[in-house]
């Protein structure tokens, strides 16, 4: 594989050079700004051998380096290894800029390509700006890749189908008006949506042309006067096409977009300079006023209505008992010694499978024992595989999507004797995850405010983690969703009632051990309080969280109380769907300490 990389980069050069091009940069996601991408786009892995979700790869005719962020760096310095190709970790203070590596490496008078529908308008419009000071041009190519990628694989074929409104819990038709009255509000007449969930949730359609991802691929125009889905018409059903008619929305061309926004006579249109190809903006009619604004479908996308809320409660108990059930069978199973990552992660979706509206995976299960749980998102491979022994930690994340919800969990499982410091790291991330969950803070906070209540027992003792402590989850969507966030970084978007986020903190120590606990949190009101409302957090996971690494000294008594109150709901949720073994087992691992 390591030669084939090689000879991959080496065909870029040529073609490159034969383009008068002096570097090429390539990002990890499709025309659509997606997290998670088809084969056919999947241009980055192919062109590195690097899987990871996230990540760019520069190539110049002298150097190849690939960025990517704290979740990958143990992945990609395995899989970036003999390839020529440079490890650059991104958003640390000593580590170089893409672009500060192009105004290093390339001489004044050179052009830098980027294929114009991978790149967003932001994301160009940035690059441009830092090079121009340079005399480096910026030059949109489409068609590069297909050169030198010839068995690339074709684009997804398999039809969309209607979601119903018994899960969804408010129409298509209803949520198109919505928008349109938000448009009026603005003073806006139009919008083109590019991002797939955003499409799926408007038109209340589900897909599968993306592993795990339950949308399709295409385009949305909305105005007051017309409203067109841009789609392979050989996808569309005859139940489809019937249901869009039945709701105003054209079908036109996937292929067509470009020609239809060169004559559309809108007198204004939304574009996300974040999640709009670059192509498709340079194809708008000239005469077209562009208003670089947010859509209004992303906030609305995140408050569950009362329908979502009481499917998400379902689909967590069914997803809850799955759980129980597997790790009642882990326990004897690594007793026995005959488990891997890779036979426990097949056994895992083999209990979610029996469950009622399971329609698969919401992503890859990441299975990491031992040092294999400090590589955030590690992919266990036949290479990589490692056997479970009855000792150290076991690192499962893991996720379903159900009809009614999308669940995501995470539980650090001790198999056999810890070490003091397994022991000590474990208890700190649980002290983090239980400040998160009983939080309580007024209307209008963000999630920066309180992502510092989840760190602070690791910070204490001079420890972090890189990544965000919370996501959005969708409503049988992508299980990553904005706009709200609990991280660092600062997000504008504040929390409202209603929304299903992420609870995740965790430790990581390269070759020891990774240690995450993960529970999903719904924002409820708690009544009124000084200068206003208050908000707190429902968790909606059930699933016993591991006690056997716990330093129950280190706890306080409100830390104690709320595990056990949550191991107690946990209990009383789910005894009833388990047979009698299973149900013994859980009343053990929810005992009270």
């Amino acid at each position: 594989m390591v030669q084939e990389i090689k000879n991959r980069i080496e065909a870029l050069r040529q073609e490159m050079k034969r383009r008068s091009l002096d570097a090429f940069v390539i990002p990890s996601t499709d025309p659509h700004m997606s997290e998670y991408v088809a084969d056919h786009w999947k241009v980055r892995e192919w062109i590195s051998g690097f899987n990871g979700s996230a990540g760019t790869v520069l190539v110049t005719q002298e150097m190849a380096g690939l960025w990517t962020d704290s979740r990958y760096f143990i992945q990609a310095e395995e899989q970036l290894k003999d390839t020529g190709i440079k490890l650059y970790k991104d958003m640390l203070p000593e580590t170089p800029t893409m672009t500060e590596i192009l105004c290093r490496e390339l001489p004044a008078g050179s052009t830098v390509a980027i294929d114009g529908q991978m790149f967003s308008v932001a994301q160009y419009e940035g690059l441009r700006s830092d090079l121009v000071g340079y005399d480096i041009n910026v030059q949109c190519v489409n068609d590069i890749i297909d050169a030198i990628w010839t068995d690339r694989p074709a684009s997804p074929t398999t039809p969309p189908y209607i979601y119903d409104l018994k899960y969804a819990g408010k129409s298509a038709a209803d949520k198109l008006e919505a928008i349109c009255q938000g448009l009026t509000n603005r003073g806006t007449f139009s919008i083109l949506v590019s991002s797939l969930d955003e499409i799926a949730w408007t038109l209340n359609l589900r897909g599968s042309d993306i592993e795990c991802n339950p949308v399709f691929i295409g385009y949305l125009y909305i105005s007051h006067m017309e409203k067109a889905l841009f789609i392979d018409p050989a996808k569309v059903t005859k139940e489809v096409e019937d249901y869009l008619k039945s709701i105003d929305v054209m079908i036109m061309d996937y292929n067509h977009v470009t020609d239809f926004l060169q004559d559309v006579l809108s007198s204004s249109i939304i574009i996300q300079p974040e999640k709009m190809n670059c192509a498709i903006y340079q194809a708008i009619n000239p005469e077209c006023e562009i208003q670089f604004a947010d859509s209004p479908i992303p906030l609305a996308k995140s408050i569950r209505n009362e329908t979502e809320i009481a499917g998400i409660h379902q689909a967590m108990i069914r997803d809850g008992v799955a759980m129980t059930r597997f790790l009642h069978w882990l326990e004897g199973a690594v007793a026995q010694g005959n488990e891997t990552e890779l036979s426990i992660t097949d056994k895992l979706q083999s209990f979610r499978a029996m469950g009622n509206l399971y329609k698969g995976e919401s992503f890859g299960t990441i299975a990491g024992y031992g040092p294999h749980g400090a590589i955030v998102h590690y992919s266990a491979t036949p290479e990589s595989n490692a056997k479970l022994e009855p000792h150290g930690f076991l690192l499962l994340d893991s996720g379903a999507q159900y009809l009614d919800g999308t669940t995501d969990i995470t539980r650090t499982i001790a198999l056999g004797e810890l070490t003091d410091e397994e022991k000590e790291d474990y208890t700190l991330v649980l002290k983090g995850h239980i400040a998160l969950a009983m939080a309580r803070f007024p209307e209008g906070t963000r999630g920066a405010q309180l992502d510092a209540l989840a760190r602070m027992p690791m910070w204490q003792k001079g420890m972090n983690y890189l990544h965000g402590t919370g996501h959005g989850i969708g409503h049988f969507l992508n299980v990553h969703e904005g706009p709200q966030s609990i991280r660092m970084n600062e997000n504008p978007v504040t929390l409202h009632l209603g929304m299903v986020t992420s609870n995740e903190p965790g430790v990581y120590k390269a070759g020891k051990h990774g240690i995450r606990i993960e529970n999903l949190i719904l924002t409820i009101p708690t009544g009124e309080g000084m200068y206003g409302q208050y908000y707190a957090f429902e968790t909606l996971t059930l699933c016993p969280i591991c006690t056997k690494g716990i330093l129950v000294d280190w706890l306080s008594k409100e830390e104690r109380e709320w595990l056990n109150n949550y191991h107690r709901n946990v209990f009383a949720l789910l005894e009833s769907s388990l047979d009698e073994a299973d149900k013994e087992w859980l009343r053990l691992a929810t005992k009270e300490i």
